[in-house]
C-alpha cells in the first residue's frame, strides 16, 4: 500500500505544536505539500474540511474534500478522503519525548483499486516530507 511518512521533533509545548497543526490556514508557513482552501473552517470531528496537495512546487494544487475521523486535543488528528476506487488517510499525531520537546509524525496511506497511480509520486513527497517547522 503506497504511503508518506515523516517525523520531526519539535523543540516547543505539545500546545504550542498543536496549535500550529489546527491553525491550517498557515500551514503554507512549514508545510511544502499540503494546503487549507477552507480558512473558515475548523477541524471538527465528523465534518468536512477542503484541502489540497501539491506535488512538485510551482504545479497547481489538487483539492479534495476529507472527512476528519480522529480530532484528539493536543494528541492527534486524522482525516480520510474518498473517491471512487481510492482512499487517503492522513495522521498527525503529537507524542512528548522530554521536557519541552514534541515528536510530530504524519502518516499519509492510500488504497484502493487506483492507488497504484499514486505510487509514482509518493517517492517525490517522501523526499520532500522532511517538514521545516519554524517558530511563529
Amino acid at each position: 500500500m503506497p504511503s508518506i511518512y515523516a517525523e520531526i521533533e519539535i523543540n516547543g509545548s505539545r500546545d504550542r505544536a498543536w496549535n500550529a497543526l489546527i491553525r491550517k490556514e498557515r500551514w503554507r508557513e512549514w508545510n511544502s505539500f499540503l494546503f487549507d482552501c477552507s480558512p473558515g473552517r475548523d477541524f471538527q470531528l465528523n465534518r468536512s474540511v477542503i484541502l489540497a496537495v501539491q506535488r512538485l512546487k510551482g504545479e497547481p494544487d489538487t483539492e479534495f474534500e476529507a472527512i476528519v475521523t480522529v480530532l484528539q486535543p493536543n494528541v492527534c488528528l486524522q482525516w480520510r478522503a474518498i473517491a471512487p476506487g481510492y482512499k487517503n488517510e492522513h495522521s498527525l499525531e503529537l507524542q512528548d519525548v522530554g521536557w519541552q520537546r514534541v515528536k510530530f509524525t504524519y502518516r499519509q496511506t492510500f488504497s484502493g483499486r487506483l492507488s497504484g497511480l499514486f505510487c509514482r509520486f509518493c517517492g517525490a513527497m517522501n523526499s520532500r516530507a522532511s517538514i521545516e517547522w519554524r517558530e511563529n
